[in-house]
Formats: structure tokens, C-alpha cells, sequence
């Protein structure tokens, strides 16, 4: 049975006494839930979070790693390097790493095939733009993005990957898809993995949707039969709105 998933992605956001003081309001707020629940601070305090939560039951997990396992490339951390500090679940391919630091869809497969080979799990990124949507590409962009990346895996590579669906068009822009739009997108997305791997392995991933979750959204969101939960930006930045999205299960 796949999991219900609720990933807060801070970005590049809270110095360290900010993250001491947000993870303080997450364990007030944390409580019982019918969901995983993950954050995914900076790099420069995902030790200090993963100390504090490790009690919780509250992930810490990384937005990015390199491909490789180590060698001169300045700037970046590996897959090894973040499991020896306790983190076990990398964000890749988000579409800032795409827009921003020209990440593609080949550099991706090597970042899956690293983080798979250390036994990390992944919570893998794509979306549309909002050109795509408006030209009614949007599912062949997806499926592009999913099948370039992805399809050269096995069938049990898929039991340490989530997929988290996000719009480009929805980031940060006050914009959402409708419940029924991330619907239909979850479910040719279960039915793109199902035609290639069968339905026990697409029925076994969990799909999460990623474009400005809120609280007043996310349990019609979530009650979509295809939205598994999701990867939340900025309301994850507020412990009593990202705990309210949690609860929308």
C-alpha cells in the first residue's frame, strides 16, 4: 500500500537560529498523523535538524546531491556524505534546479542511480511550464521528463522513489492547479509508469503534487485518489500551516 507523503521544501531559507526556532514550533505542533512528514532544510543545518528530530518522527531530508561519490567539484555534496550525517531522502530535479542550474533530464539519471546506489530514497521532481499547458503539451512534457530520467531502472528501483508532480505555472506564484487538473496529472502519470512497469509497481508509488499547497487547499487536494500528499514550499516555513496540511488527511 503506498504512503501518504507531506514534504516541507524550505529552499534556500532559515540561518541557524531560525531553524532551531522553526523545528521548536514543528515538535509543539507534531503530532499522530495518517502522513510521512519530511523537511528539507539547507545543508548547512540538516545535521542540526536531524539531531533534533530524530526522536520525532519527522525526516530530515536533503534538496540536492551530486552524482558523484566524491572529486573536484566545488560546492557540491554527495550521496555518501549525506547518509554519514543520517539523511536517507534527497529532493532531485526540482524546477529551480532545472530553471536556474541547468540541471536536465541526463544529469538527473545519473543523480537517481547515485542516490539509489547509497540506498537513499528520492523524491523525484517534474512539471510543465506554463507554455506547455497553455499549448495542451503538458503530458508530453511530463511523460518526457519521467521516461528520460527514469525508465532505464528496474521495476524495484521504484519501491525508493516518490514522484512529485509540480506545475511550474503553480510555484510560488499564488496560482494552483484545481483539484481536478492534479488529479487527471496523477493519474496519466500511475498510467505512464503502469504501461511501462505494470499496475502493482505504479499502484505502489506514491505521487505527491507540488505547486502552491495551502491550508485551505490541501484536504480537497489530497482527497484526489491519485494525490498522495506533497512537496510544500512556503507553507512549510510556518509550523501551524504546515502541520494544517498534514492534518488535511
Amino acid at each position: 500500500m503506498r504512503k501518504n507523503i507531506v514534504a516541507g521544501n524550505w529552499k534556500m531559507n532559515n540561518d541557524l537560529p531560525e531553524t532551531e526556532m522553526l523545528i521548536s514550533d514543528l515538535i509543539k505542533q507534531n503530532q499522530t498523523s495518517d502522513a510521512e512528514v519530511m523537511i528539507a532544510p539547507t545543508f548547512t543545518n540538516l545535521w542540526q535538524a536531524f539531531e533534533s528530530l530524530r526522536q520525532e518522527g519527522i525526516e530530515v531530508i536533503a534538496q540536492n546531491m551530486h552524482f558523484a561519490e566524491n572529486g573536484a567539484y566545488t560546492g557540491e555534496v554527495s550521496a555518501s556524505m549525506l547518509k554519514s550525517i543520517g539523511i536517507k531522502t534527497v529532493i532531485l530535479g526540482h524546477s529551480e534546479r532545472r530553471a536556474y542550474f541547468n540541471e536536465t533530464d541526463e544529469s538527473l539519471a545519473k543523480k537517481v542511480d547515485a542516490a539509489l546506489e547509497n540506498d537513499m530514497r528520492v523524491i523525484f521532481c517534474f512539471g510543465e511550464e506554463l507554455a506547455d499547458r497553455k499549448s495542451g503539451n503538458e503530458e508530453a512534457v511530463v511523460e518526457s521528463q519521467i521516461k528520460n530520467a527514469l525508465f532505464h531502472l528496474g521495476a524495484d528501483a521504484f519501491k525508493s522513489i516518490v514522484l512529485a508532480y509540480e506545475p511550474v505555472w503553480a510555484i510560488g506564484t499564488g496560482e494552483t492547479a484545481t483539484p481536478e487538473q492534479a488529479q487527471d496529472m496523477h493519474a496519466f502519470i500511475r498510467k505512464t509508469l503502469a504501461d511501462k512497469y505494470g499496475n502493482d509497481v505504479a499502484d505502489e508509488v506514491s505521487i505527491l503534487y507540488g505547486g502552491s499547497v495551502k491550508p485551505n487547499n490541501a484536504k480537497e487536494i489530497f482527497s484526489k485518489q491519485d494525490v498522495d500528499g506533497g512537496l510544500i514550499g512556503g507553507a512549510s516555513l510556518k509550523a501551524e500551516d504546515f502541520f494544517a496540511i498534514v492534518n488535511a488527511f
